[in-house]
């Protein structure tokens, strides 16, 4: 019999290298489904991994197998912190996200590190994780996988808006589910104010002092992406190949490079939540940056609804919990009307411990 509850660990970490989110969650299925988080953390990157994540794109495959067994034990030595910290007991399994090192899905290419094997062993528990590859196998863009939850736990929302490295949206059109990245967000913003040494433009205070390049905006917004039709999906290789080159090709100032993206980004996201008058739930660090969302909300007829802390901060990682789950019921957790993949499947890699066989 197919249980319906379950207590899990999921992690989940982005493109804009803000670390690794971690929840302890319960989920529970009773002709529909309903969470309860009862821990969580992210826990931040230093210096040296920081780097070395962002520096994936460069690497060759041999060079990012041996990060991903460096990475699947360093995941592992946070999950088991955690766990400790957090004197949790009873954990079903570990739902995994890992890290995205290269995402080529016209190649059929898409390589998630922390994945490895040994994450289980150090652990010493089962593991469900590597959730993109079946999908780019069976065709899809294996991104974005989060609308399954969408759908499932905050169908309430007509548009799930979250702004992380990328900004992606999901929501019904005909009784399909639809979802696709919009544009950079994070990722772009946080390239630029590095270089004052900064993680993050607080609050937007930088991108509020500057002023708008509208020969820069304009060619932001003619990049080909933006024409093209959904299921479509965005990764650190093309923002190095379309945006640095093309802002870095201006040389204007710091604030001015920021004021002129966030228009940029507040512009894409309206024209999608702009298809109907409704309910947006938006979640993500993007939330925090109070003059994005100042713009998003000028340009916007939707009425844009942010939720309480942890679920801004944690949805991500929740619903990469409830994609372990359901592949743990042999369930859809990847629709093809999402990814492009050929078929809805139950996507996912199950990793046992070696001392459990």
């Amino acid at each position: 019999m197919i249980k319906s509850n379950y207590k899990i660990l999921a992690l989940m970490s982005g493109t804009s290298l803000d670390g690794i989110d971690i929840i302890a969650v319960q989920f529970k299925f009773n002709k529909f489904w309903s969470f309860n988080i009862s821990h969580v953390v992210t826990v931040k990157y230093n210096s040296v991994w920081k780097k070395t994540l962002s520096n994936l794109v460069t690497m060759n495959m041999a060079q990012l197998q041996k990060i991903d067994l460096k990475y699947s034990e360093y995941l592992a030595h946070v999950i088991s912190d955690f766990i400790e910290q957090n004197k949790i007991k009873d954990i079903d399994f570990i739902a995994s996200h890992g890290h995205t090192a290269l995402h080529q899905p016209e190649n059929k290419l898409t390589f998630q590190i922390g994945n490895n094997q040994i994450l289980a062993d150090r652990i010493n528990h089962k593991v469900i994780c590597d959730f993109r590859i079946q999908d780019v196998e069976l065709g899809g863009q294996g991104a974005p996988l989060v609308p399954i939850g969408d759908r499932l736990l905050f169908n309430d929302y007509q548009f799930c808006l979250n702004l992380g490295g990328f900004a992606n949206v999901s929501y019904e059109d005909d009784n399909e589910r639809i979802a696709f990245d919009i544009c950079p967000v994070n990722i772009v913003l946080n390239h630029y104010v590095g270089q004052l040494d900064l993680e993050y433009d607080n609050k937007g205070n930088l991108a509020s002092s500057g002023k708008i390049h509208k020969n820069l905006l304009s060619q932001l917004n003619q990049l080909q992406f933006y024409s093209e039709k959904h299921p479509k999906s965005l990764g650190l290789e093309w923002v190095h190949e379309n945006i640095f080159p093309l802002i870095d090709s201006f040389k204007l100032q710091l604030n001015d490079v920021l004021r002129t993206f966030v228009e940029h980004i507040a512009f894409q996201i309206s024209k999608i939540l702009n298809l109907e008058i409704s309910k947006a739930l938006v979640t993500g660090g993007g939330v925090y940056n109070d003059f994005l969302m100042l713009r998003i909300k000028h340009h916007s007829k939707s009425n844009i609804i942010i939720p309480d802390d942890e679920i801004v901060e944690f949805k991500e990682a929740l619903i990469f919990g409830l994609l372990g789950v359901l592949k743990e019921r042999n369930q859809v957790n990847c629709l093809g009307s999402v990814t492009g993949a050929s078929h809805d499947h139950s996507s996912g890699k199950i990793l046992i411990p070696k001392n459990q066989f």
